[in-house]
């Protein structure tokens, strides 16, 4: 016998079997395709399930569940803590947390141009070794321009990359290896410089998590059906969702895929006992959401480094379930925290806010950010004259452009993925990203392109 206590947000995937037959399952495949993770336990395989978070269980020796218990679950019982206080207990638990994952070692830390790392730059300001990256798309906005700032205001040192044009098809296969096509491939972007990360240190530490911990949905109380169709708009990605529907009715699956997604969405949705409706839905996005898309791409630090994940730490999640909605609206605890312990870091633009820091970010409307807007499409309209278009998705790099063209029509066309999926269906994808929306389309196209890898490496039989 084996226990497996799970934390309350994994960092990796546990997977046990069941007894069931070891096909496919194209139900979960299905809302894969829609949503772009695995929902809750889903895996590939009827017979395999992933361990939820905050569960332990005990395993036999054929790796199958003899029993599981939840240790953990999600509340919501607000201190009576002014904000002045709840900002010091977070600094001070925060500040800990940072410190013990990271204490005695030498310290790689990926820096953007958002808050979640500039927090973690913070705590991390008095640490002797630390070595700083970013990067930018080939094309893009210079966000690793932000991220020096950052980086020598700490003085770290610091190197900036950049996410180059078809990088993805070098290393693709190896992606696949990695993540084992549980995620998507144009998300996890470090895979286009994992040499150069090689020797920065021996530990990562990560700000995964932080936006959603430290923030709140800004939503008013909702009911029950109201809090599902906000769910929905979150989890759908539209294009994804066309593609799911027509492979439910292809693969001739029992009832609609509509009806399916929402029943799971509403079962879930219920075992969540908190009454605040940002709340309940920061819950149900860290318990079923990060825990399976976030933490899948994980692995691809993993894959050089083990990793730290100050927010993913079990205290801050009991932190968070006492702290007040209101003192965890529009990212307020993160911007007062930097501001008053590191303000030459608050002076930094704030890459959402841009051209606006932490300091004057509310006056980024108009009037008063009309100078940098039409300077900004002045400029962006005379590098699409130029045949320079503006680049702020990694699949404009990967996906478009004679030579990828060529790399991706040979995954889609010339793989196992037609044993799968229909070939017309293929095309018909393959055509609407082309000819119709690239950005709707974009979506149902890299899952295809992972799919087919999983065709060819995990499902040979």
């Amino acid at each position: 016998m084996k226990t497996v206590k799970n934390p309350i947000l994994p960092s990796h995937k546990t997977i046990a079997k069941t007894g069931a037959k070891h096909e496919l399952d194209l139900e979960a495949i299905c809302l894969f395709i829609a949503f772009g993770f695995f929902f809750d336990t889903d895996t590939y395989w009827k017979n395999e399930k992933v361990l939820s978070p905050g569960t332990k269980y005990q395993l036999d020796g054929q790796n199958k569940v003899v029993s599981s218990e939840r240790w953990f679950q999600w509340y919501y019982s607000p201190r009576e803590l002014s904000f002045h206080d709840t900002l010091q207990a977070f600094k001070d638990l925060f500040e800990t947390v940072v410190k013990e994952q990271t204490g005695g070692k030498h310290v790689i830390l990926p820096i953007s141009g958002g808050l979640d790392s500039r927090t973690q730059a913070v705590a991390l300001r008095d640490h002797p070794n630390v070595n700083a990256y970013s990067y930018d798309f080939e094309g893009g906005y210079p966000e690793a321009k932000i991220a020096a700032k950052i980086a020598a205001a700490c003085h770290f040192p610091f190197e900036s990359m950049t996410v180059s044009k078809g990088y993805l098809w070098d290393c693709v296969e190896s992606l696949a290896d990695i993540n084992q096509c549980y995620s998507e491939f144009t998300h996890p972007r470090q895979m286009a410089f994992l040499n150069r990360l090689k020797n920065k240190g021996d530990v990562f530490s990560l700000g995964h998590m932080g936006d959603l911990m430290f923030d709140s949905f800004g939503l008013p109380q909702l009911s029950f059906d109201e809090e599902i169709e906000v769910l929905i708009k979150l989890l759908l990605k539209a294009g994804g969702f066309e593609l799911a529907k027509i492979l439910w009715t292809s693969w001739g699956l029992v009832g609609s895929f509509e009806d399916y997604f929402v029943s799971r969405l509403r079962a879930l949705l219920s075992t969540i006992e908190i009454d605040d409706t940002n709340a309940k839905l920061r819950a149900f996005k860290t318990q079923y959401y990060v825990s399976r898309w976030s933490s899948n791409n994980l692995s691809v630090f993993e894959a050089l480094h083990p990793i730290t994940l100050p927010y993913y730490d079990d205290r801050m999640f009991e932190f968070i379930c006492t702290v007040p909605e209101k003192h965890l609206a529009n990212r307020a605890l993160q911007i007062a925290y930097i501001k008053e312990y590191a303000p030459e870091l608050a002076k930094i633009t704030w890459l959402k806010e841009r051209p606006f820091d932490l300091y004057n970010y509310h006056l980024n409307k108009v009037p008063y950010n009309l100078p940098y807007r039409i300077t900004n499409k002045l400029k962006r309209t005379f590098n699409d004259f130029i045949g320079r278009p503006y680049i702020s998705r990694n699949w404009e790099l990967q996906f478009v452009g004679k030579d990828n063209e060529a790399h991706l029509k040979r995954w889609l066309f010339e793989s196992k993925l037609k044993e799968l999926i229909p070939l017309d269906i293929i095309q018909q994808f393959y055509d609407n990203f082309k000819e119709k929306n690239s950005i709707k389309y974009s979506h149902p196209v890299s899952m295809m392109l992972t799919l087919a890898l999983f065709q060819e490496k995990f499902n040979s039989n």
